[in-house]
């Protein structure tokens, strides 16, 4: 058995920017990464939509606000100085029904206070920036800070780079059993010594959470992004990205509009409950005793009806079909056909964390410590964006 300094579970993100955060303050330390994947980026930091989000959404004092602005500066400073992609298109955000103002005032306010740059538009305004938009008000508010940038660049440059500095990541080895009392682990493929461990697992860091003991009130719920692809032929024009007002009583932000570094633009996601972790396509990625559990889950939050999530199940339901994802982004976009929408291989999967107790999808970041161990247990949007100073924070936690 060897033993590290720091053993790292899960190579997306998240566990690579705790990994530069550590050898950036020891760099004599041993540091291990096991990663359950052939390679990084097979899950979530590599299905990201590439958004950097300028911290307009995130209630004042609560994680994501106090890390997104400052994580977006970062990661757009690292893409700048490594020469990787990012492209600083800025985003609208639209009304889409008759008294959205109230929560789009809510939205510019929250940005203001937690430092993100905005300006509300007219409807002159908007058309100037995004002729084929429409505000069923007469607002709109801008971000123009707000960038893409390409996440698979992003992980694969990260690890060339901490494999350099020293940093093991060993692949397809996925921890399977805890011994807190001696500090080890067992994987599929040995077993390794920690003087402290990090569970950044994503999509399994609830059960990883669970052999230590750690975060027994949560389990994941997840749910499917799906997208479509804009056609050449579509009479929309997209110069940014361009975003509905959300209902902030859940963590999803409703179809939008993203145009990508080479020119494409993509519409999506939904929110679709998955059922699986995996389920990303067909029946890949499904077992029976977790499609159990997750649909047990779900109808409970069904019939509880917390966070308004019988009106959001519904609505994202109908969003499986072409027609009704259609009538979503026509709220944004009125000259948009359904035959506009190419069918595109884009999937992801949100690895959303439920709170058991309180019956209520979990809002916010949500890190806890167990016995010589930290773990990110909610790492949804705006993780990717936030990495680099949630990963300051991570690591902070340590010594909490």
């Amino acid at each position: 058995m060897k033993s590290y300094d720091y053993v790292i579970v899960g190579a997306g993100i998240v566990g690579l920017t705790i990994a530069r955060e550590l050898r950036q303050r020891e760099r004599d330390a041993s540091i291990l990464i096991v990663e359950k994947e052939p390679e990084v980026g097979r899950h979530g930091s590599g299905r990201n939509s590439g958004v950097l989000h300028s911290g307009i959404y995130y209630p004042e004092g609560s994680l994501k606000a106090r890390l997104c602005s400052n994580g977006s500066k970062m990661m757009a400073e690292y893409c700048d100085s490594h020469g990787l992609p990012i492209a600083r298109l800025g985003k609208v955000i639209l009304p889409v029904r008759e008294g959205d103002d109230r929560q789009l005032d809510l939205l510019y306010h929250r940005a203001i206070a937690n430092g993100a740059r905005v300006e509300l538009l007219d409807e002159k305004q908007l058309l100037e920036y995004e002729p084929s938009a429409r505000t069923a008000t007469g607002q709109a508010l801008l971000s123009p800070d707000t960038a893409v940038v390409e996440p698979r660049v992003i992980v694969q440059h990260m690890v060339a780079s901490l494999q350099r500095d020293g940093v093991e990541i060993r692949y397809q080895d996925e921890i399977v059993e805890v011994d807190t009392e001696q500090a080890e682990i067992r994987t599929k493929n040995g077993r390794y010594g920690y003087g402290w461990l990090f569970n950044s697992s994503g999509q399994y860091a609830d059960k990883v959470g669970h052999l230590f003991g750690v975060g027994q009130n949560y389990t994941l719920l997840p749910f499917k992004g799906i997208y479509y692809r804009l056609s050449s032929e579509s009479k929309v024009v997209c110069n940014s990205l361009i975003y509905p007002v959300p209902d902030l009583n859940v963590p999803f932000l409703g179809v939008h509009y993203t145009k990508k570094i080479d020119g494409s633009v993509y519409l999506g996601p939904t929110a679709v409950p998955a059922l699986g972790r995996e389920h990303y396509r067909g029946l890949e990625g499904i077992s029976l005793t977790e499609s159990m559990s997750i649909l047990f889950r779900l109808g409970q939050q069904y019939a509880l009806n917390r966070q308004g999530f019988r009106h959001f199940s519904h609505s994202e339901a109908l969003r499986f079909f072409k027609s009704k994802f259609a009538e979503a982004a026509r709220y944004l976009t009125p000259e948009l056909r359904d035959e506009d929408l190419l069918v595109c291989d884009k999937v992801g999967i949100r690895a959303q964390l439920l709170d058991i107790s309180k019956h209520e999808l979990v809002m916010d970041f949500i890190v806890e410590n167990g016995e010589n161990s930290t773990h990110v247990l909610n790492a949804i949007s705006p993780a990717f964006t936030s990495s680099m100073s949630f990963a300051k924070y991570i690591v902070d936690q340590k010594g909490v």
